[in-house]
């Protein structure tokens, strides 16, 4: 996968176009005039044209009936169906030339949306806010979804140029410098990519090249067929796209489990070994992490850097979910299934990783989900008490801030921020921050009035209860009431939620990074009474403890007490105050 087989190059005196269309009898490139593209084998039209230069716009021309932009375009100045702009990626001068990344162990992930992280909501914009991420702990900043969408605003996971990233938030250098600057703070960048489906607007794929899908269905679209070379090539080679291009540190791959491929996901291998070659190639630390519902651990490994066909991490939605159910005490949906003792669920995840690990789900029809995890290391696991989904697809779009005592949020972060897993935060949540994260997108005509009536029929509920409250998710007021207020960290009680969160974050720096490498899986048990303990076997040989008092009421401390020297939370009296949580660590 070294060349780019798809989109425009440019070459010594022009650039060259390439368009996979195996259902079109003639493709036309519409620059200065249309020019006739030579077909070739496997239904690939090229053309080399000379005199173009970087900052051209083109179009294809099928069968003289419909023009369409590049699949592959490296930019969409004028949205999806717009036409496509010529970039030049080695005009880029990077400030950051020697940043080679930074080791798994090392993570602190902080989950951003770029239209909504600042009022601005560009990619320059973003610059501000990185010595303030830098400043909290946090090492990887991660961004959700870029490919280019219908509209100016959108969650990301409508992309249907997976090449493009979307103009609504700036220009290719300007993403670049983003990453640059990040790189040149010390942080690493990651970037949330789909390959389960493409977006409902904007996707002319199916007229000319129908091959890229199957009849299945995904539940948002069409299934992508992965077992054609072409299409294969193309999402590998985004993935490439990225890292090379961008120079991002890493990829998040979007809900794995509903990309189907008969014969098993051999696409995530290849795409796996192909990031695993670049990372060798160039000497940097490239990670990718998986979304996958079927908690599959087999696709996991962290004893190998990189691990080529497989994946550094999952985000363990058990671990969220075990933690909401706990908090808020909802049911509802897929939270039923974590209803029974979620404080135990909580245990089991910090003992060896995902709550399911076989067991029937209910939410699933009562089929097993899952495969076993305590083998692997708590470093294949990224842990979180909230991200975008886990808002956004709730009715309000309400923060855990707005509907659970803060005293039990701060001993949740307390045992999730200094835990062997990766953390993550999602936007704002380092100072508490109460701004709601709906859905939004913008769409028009029939598609947004589906999407309106999709989302009453989701929650028909929160309709009845709630009213004309329920955001619109298409009104711009919505997406504009996501913004996280910055100015709410600064004064109280942000300051004081923020100091806990750099305070968490400096002490795993200190006492639990070093140890990381190597780290294993121990023991893990809750009771009745919301007493939690945990220990795990430390990559240098020491153990790790914790003890929490995860309730309202005072719990004696005798059958938690441990040996050790405290790292957070002091020394254990007699009774454990309520929502408190302690961490030690004994020499080996």
């Amino acid at each position: 996968m070294n060349e780019q087989p798809f989109g425009a190059r440019l070459t010594a005196d022009g650039a060259s176009f390439r368009l996979w269309a195996p259902a079109a009898k003639r493709v036309d490139l519409l620059l200065d005039r249309p020019h006739a593209l030579q077909r070739g084998d496997d239904g690939w039209y090229s053309a080399d044209i000379a005199g173009v230069k970087a900052g051209a716009h083109y179009k294809f021309r099928i069968d003289s009936e419909i023009d369409v932009p590049d699949p592959a375009s490296a930019f969409q100045p004028e949205d999806v169906s717009g036409p496509s702009e010529v970039i030049d990626h080695s005009t880029y001068q990077w400030r950051a030339s020697c940043w080679r990344g930074r080791p798994w162990q090392e993570t602190v992930l902080l989950e951003s949306h770029v239209g909504a992280f600042t009022q601005q909501g560009t990619y320059r914009a973003m610059i501000e806010k990185l010595d303030h991420l830098a400043a909290t702990g946090v090492t990887a900043l991660e961004l959700m979804p870029l490919a280019d969408f219908a509209g100016s605003r959108n969650w990301g996971y409508d992309g249907v140029l997976w090449y493009a990233p979307d103009s609504a938030y700036g220009r290719p250098d300007d993403l670049k410098t983003l990453i640059d600057e990040a790189h040149l703070r010390g942080l690493m960048v990651f970037l949330d990519v789909v390959y389960n489906h493409f977006g409902p607007e904007g996707n002319y794929l199916g007229r000319y090249a129908p091959a890229f899908f199957t009849q299945a269905q995904t539940p948002w679209g069409n299934v992508i067929d992965y077992r054609v070379p072409q299409v294969r090539a193309f999402a590998i080679g985004n993935a490439l796209y990225w890292l090379r291009q961008y120079r991002f540190d890493g990829l998040r791959l979007d809900a794995v489990n509903t990309i189907a491929e008969p014969g098993g996901l051999s696409l995530l291998h290849d795409l796996s070994r192909a990031a695993g070659e670049l990372a060798a190639a160039t000497g940097r630390h490239i990670h990718l992490v998986v979304e996958n519902g079927d908690n599959r651990a087999s696709l996991l490994e962290t004893g190998q850097d990189p691990p080529r066909g497989k994946y550094r991490a999952q985000w363990n939605d058990d671990y969220h979910h075990a933690w909401h159910v706990f908090l808020t005490g909802e049911r509802q949906g897929y939270y039923g299934d974590y209803t029974t003792s979620p404080l135990r669920d909580i245990a089991r995840a910090l003992g060896s990783g995902f709550v399911f690990q076989g067991e029937d789900f209910a939410f699933l029809g009562g089929r097993p989900r899952g495969e076993s995890s305590g083998t692997l290391s708590p470093t294949a696991f990224v842990n979180f008490l909230q991200n975008h989904d886990q808002i956004g697809n709730r009715a309000l779009g309400d923060r855990l801030e707005s509907i659970v005592d803060s005293r039990a949020i701060e001993a949740a972060l307390a045992v999730t921020l200094l835990a062997p897993s990766i953390p993550m935060l999602f936007m704002g949540e380092e100072w508490g921050s109460k701004t709601p994260f709906p859905f939004f997108c913008d769409f028009k005509g029939d598609l947004a009035e589906a999407v309106r009536k999709g989302r009453r029929r989701e929650y028909d509920w929160a309709y009845a209860t709630y009213g004309d409250e329920v955001p619109d998710p298409l009104q711009q007021s919505t997406f504009q009431s996501a913004v996280p207020d910055w100015q709410a960290c600064n004064e109280e009680p942000g300051q004081t939620r923020l100091a806990l969160v750099r305070n968490l974050l400096a002490t795993r720096r200190r006492e639990i990074v070093p140890r990381l490498a190597g780290t294993a899986f121990g023991e893990a048990h809750a009771a009745d009474n919301g007493l939690l303990t945990a220990s795990w076997r430390m990559g240098d040989g020491a153990t790790l403890h914790l003890l929490a008092n995860l309730s309202p009421g005072g719990i004696a401390s005798q059958q938690g007490k441990t040996a050790g020297t405290p790292i957070w939370g002091g020394e254990i009296g007699d009774v454990l105050p309520p929502w408190s949580v302690f961490w030690r660590v004994a020499a080996g």
